[in-house]
């Protein structure tokens, strides 16, 4: 059994396995989101949403499907961030769920900004919505 860590990679990998477990109806669209897995959130984002590093496990950066327009100009890419050490600090408070499952719960809860979902949305995809 191996007893580190899960890497950045390692993390991505299962956010991507979430997104491709997701409903056939909503693959397509959120494969067209950047996924980005680092330690910690980078500090501009730290600053513009007055966060503490360790609080904050994910995050959508982008603008919702709901609100997009054919005549936006894009900014970029839209991202769902997963920072690595926010993630592993919930995981070992919580001690009731897998890694995985934490990983899963966040990236889908961060995919249904992107998709402008409601809560009941959200739920009928991912039981362990809060």
């Amino acid at each position: 059994m191996d007893k580190t860590a899960p890497s950045t990679d390692e993390i991505e990998e299962m956010a991507r396995q979430t997104v491709e477990a997701l409903p056939e109806q909503f693959r397509a669209a959120a494969r067209q989101v950047a996924i980005r897995v680092v330690d910690f959130p980078p500090d501009d984002i730290l600053r513009e949403m007055e966060a503490d590093p360790f609080e904050l496990s994910g995050l959508y950066d982008g603008v919702p499907l709901t609100q997009k327009s054919v005549m936006d100009v894009p900014a970029g890419p839209d991202v769902v961030w997963l920072f690595r050490r926010p993630l592993l600090d919930e995981w070992a408070e919580r001690g009731n769920v897998t890694f995985a499952d934490l990983v899963a719960h966040v990236t889908v809860h961060e995919f249904a900004h992107h998709f402008g979902w409601s809560d009941d949305d959200i739920a009928a995809i991912d039981r362990w919505w809060e």
